[in-house]
């Protein structure tokens, strides 16, 4: 190993992505910042990571980091507690730099002490429907960056994003035991703890879209999402932000249960799924839900055709 102690250290979860992993870190190595280590995870991966890794062997400054699987947030946390540099940057092991990323979010995050975190925007490539498109475009960031904002989702910090080592000890680390939406829970107790985020309003990073992903299971990631929600309400105490954040939880579990009602129903569970919408207050998503839910808790007969029209009634409502 180089005993020089590089500027950042990156850091590549690769858990299937043994076939992604090699564009990655070329995307890396084409970097016009080059004072970088990167400690890929292969955290008990199905597909040979270590194999991909062999076209790397000569660039030492690449090491591969090999454990047990606990999930992409324990993964990371053992990653950082390798990492040798007082920045660490993100990067998944299916997505891309741009060549300016390290040199501009490294000037970023050095202009201020105050500043736990930075983030930036990307663009989407891998699927039809969002090739090309920023991040963005999808997930608001209009800075400035509070906890307020940051918890109503007005800012949306995008993952691949860079953060002080000591920051990131500071509070602990990623929470191990998140299956999803571990990164949203950091940046929320970044923030609760002082820290400030900042932006660099410019695509520094191609963003993968596979349909394997985590982020698209839609389910696990609105549960997460309600449990961070709920664990910083309980942290804030009597914060005005413990309101927001319990606001929003209840919101992710009213959504939840509105899907998982809609789900029976359409599965032929009817009586069972318009009970969880009952209770879920289902009419007031929106004005033809409020003509809807009467309906079908009148005539369940109902229920499975007017939801039918579901698509129609989101765009509406």
């Amino acid at each position: 190993m180089n005993d020089h102690a590089p500027a950042v250290s990156v850091i590549v979860p690769a858990y299937g992505l043994a076939h992604l992993v090699g564009e990655t870190l070329r995307s890396l190595q084409a970097q016009r910042f080059q004072d970088w280590e990167a400690i890929v995870v292969d955290d008990g991966a199905p597909d040979d990571v270590e194999g991909a890794l062999r076209p790397f062997r000569t660039d030492s400054r690449i090491r591969l980091l090999q454990t047990d699987n606990r999930g992409v947030a324990t993964a990371r946390n053992r990653a950082i507690g390798h990492a040798r540099a007082p920045l660490i940057a993100l990067l998944d092991g299916d997505d891309l730099y741009e060549p300016d990323y390290l040199d501009t979010m490294v000037a970023a995050i050095d202009h201020d002490a105050r500043l736990g975190f930075v983030s930036c925007d990307a663009t989407y490539f891998g699927e039809a429907a969002r090739e090309g498109r920023r991040f963005s475009e999808f997930s608001p960031q209009v800075p400035p960056i509070t906890l307020d904002r940051m918890m109503r989702r007005e800012f949306n910090v995008f993952t691949a994003c860079i953060l002080r080592l000591a920051a990131f000890n500071e509070v602990g680390g990623y929470d191990g035991t998140l299956p999803a939406a571990e990164d949203f829970d950091l940046w929320l107790r970044l923030l609760e703890a002082g820290w400030q985020g900042g932006y660099v309003a410019q695509v520094l990073v191609r963003y993968r879209r596979r349909a394997e992903s985590l982020s698209r299971q839609t389910a696990k990631m609105m549960a997460a999402l309600a449990r961070v929600y709920r664990a910083a309400a309980a942290r804030l105490g009597q914060r005005p932000e413990a309101g927001v954040a319990a606001e929003m939880a209840a919101q992710i579990e009213r959504q939840t249960a509105w899907e998982e009602g809609d789900a029976l129903i359409r599965a032929g569970r009817v009586r069972e799924g318009l009970r969880v919408l009952r209770a879920a207050r289902a009419w007031q998503r929106s004005r033809r839900w409020w003509v809807a839910m009467p309906l079908m808790l009148a005539v369940p007969a109902l229920a499975k055709p007017l939801l039918r029209g579901r698509q129609r009634w989101n765009e509406a409502g």
